[in-house]
């Protein structure tokens, strides 16, 4: 039974070829939740931090008929290309994170329901959900239809699925699966990477959980075995009192699922080097990054931002090329005003 669960996981491993990022939910102590993934591209992404305060109105730039709606609560965000959301934390402890999956087929847009680019996906539900529960409830009744473009500089089309968590524990991962929609719903659903769809990444899961970590754990780049090991490790440290200790534990857990920089599979193009990691405290809603190519980690304290419709700012902390500017310590006051970007769309 062993072996044929072991031939499954290699030949499911073998055909997973895509972006390699991970995301993993820590439960600790004391209500205690950190939410920690790393973005692994094959070139500079161009990533910037980003404030957005409440009220801002967005569109879903998917034509004439987008969806349109103002943002109820204010957010701190790493983009793409400064086009995109890619991941980020709103004031209510609701983290978004946005993973690759090839296998992502989106439902055709008829117009029979507005278009939401899925360059906004992430900023939809930072914008107008405080926990993942009210998120579920709203996006099960699929009030939108995503609509994808191809990725900049490329001639592929972003397949991307959403996953979730909030200051309470709970985790959801949003996947196109065959143009439906599946839902993961719940705590235990901690660990999202890339292909297979996340099905198959817990039967693969479910394989390793029967050998255990301590005696064996695979080591690829693959995503299925970052899988297993952000799964195995994210539960096997210890739940800290301290969430300073905690947050430096969850860095070592991304860390380790990460790929070092400069690393290239020649057959498998699309497996890439991890460029940047993010860790959220939901607790104390603290926003830390850390850029493969600097020495230091820092963080945004979001309690010290003012995100009300009145007083708060549109700002943007540039990063530089290939994220390489430094920053150290709480980073809040060195965003600049700036102009907010427009999400990537439908003309």
């Amino acid at each position: 039974m062993r072996a044929a669960a072991l031939s499954l996981a290699l030949a499911i491993a073998a055909s997973a070829q895509a972006e390699a990022c991970t995301r993993a939910v820590y439960l600790g102590r004391d209500g205690i939740v950190i939410t920690a993934r790393s973005m692994d591209w094959r070139n500079d992404i161009a990533t910037n931090l980003w404030i957005f305060p409440r009220g801002m109105e967005r569109s879903g730039e998917a034509g004439p008929n987008s969806l349109r709606w103002r943002s109820r609560y204010g957010s701190v965000i790493a983009s793409g290309y400064d086009i995109s959301t890619t991941d980020g934390l709103n004031e209510a402890g609701l983290a978004a994170n946005v993973l690759w999956l090839v296998e992502s087929q989106y439902p055709v847009f008829d117009k029979s329901k507005p278009g939401l680019s899925i360059a906004a996906w992430a900023q939809y539900a930072l914008d107008n959900f405080a926990t993942v529960e009210e998120a579920v409830a709203a996006l099960r009744a699929e009030p939108f239809v995503i609509v994808t473009d191809k990725v900049p500089g490329e001639n592929r089309l972003a397949t991307l699925h959403l996953s979730l968590s909030d200051a309470r524990g709970d985790s959801a991962i949003f996947e196109y699966i065959a143009g439906k929609l599946v839902i993961h719903h719940g705590p235990a659903y901690q660990v999202m990477t890339n292909s297979p769809i996340f099905d198959e990444q817990l039967a693969l899961n479910a394989y390793w959980k029967q050998i255990g970590g301590t005696v064996m754990l695979p080591g690829t780049n693959r995503a299925a075995d970052r899988f297993a090991r952000a799964s195995f490790y994210i539960n096997a440290i210890p739940k800290f009192d301290d969430p300073n200790i905690a947050v430096a534990s969850v860095f070592s857990v991304i860390r380790n699922a990460s790929v070092p920089f400069g690393i290239t599979t020649a057959e498998e193009p699309n497996i890439s080097s991890t460029r940047w990691r993010t860790v959220i405290d939901h607790k104390r809603k603290l926003y830390f990054f850390e850029s493969a190519l600097t020495p230091n980690t820092f963080w945004v304290d979001l309690r010290k931002i003012d995100f009300s419709p009145e007083r708060g700012k549109v700002m943007k902390l540039d990063l530089g090329e290939n994220q390489t500017r430094t920053f150290a310590g709480e980073a809040s006051g060195s965003f600049q005003d700036a102009v907010p970007f427009q999400f990537l769309g439908l003309p």
